[in-house]
């Protein structure tokens, strides 16, 4: 697994919006200077966030982004499967983007690489926006 920055990102907005008071609106263009994040960038997982049901929005010139749910529910292997998918080192190990690759053909091969996948998937989908946000 190697994240991208989309995730990188998302995961950054994220933690920003939890450590903002609950249910207050916050701009995109606040978020991006305060994250280091492109606007136009942000903007597009922002998009995404709200299309999975993490965030919420409204317009207008009080507008812009808060958490959907609380911060403790959503888990960092969540928002990581939304912009990257599999969370296995490789396809032919993974639960849920399960494709046959050559490695297939080498079990203790295929062992390592599962219990690699069970760990990294353990740690973050037992991970919160909330552990991180401190």
């Amino acid at each position: 697994m190697k994240l991208t920055s989309r995730s990188e990102y998302a995961l950054l907005a994220l933690v920003y919006l939890a450590r903002q008071p609950k249910d207050e609106f916050i701009s995109i263009d606040t978020i991006a200077k305060a994250q280091d994040i492109p606007p136009k960038f942000l903007e597009q997982l922002m998009l995404a966030l709200k299309r999975a049901h993490f965030l919420r929005s409204t317009k207008g010139q009080k507008g812009g982004y808060t958490l959907a749910k609380a911060a403790n529910q959503i888990t960092l292997a969540e928002v990581i499967r939304l912009f990257d998918g599999a969370l296995a080192p490789t396809e032919s190990v993974s639960e849920y983007f399960y494709e046959p690759t050559p490695i297939e053909k080498e079990h203790t091969l295929i062992v390592v690489f599962r219990d690699i996948r069970d760990y990294i998937s353990h740690k973050l989908e037992t991970t919160t926006i909330a552990d991180v946000a401190g």
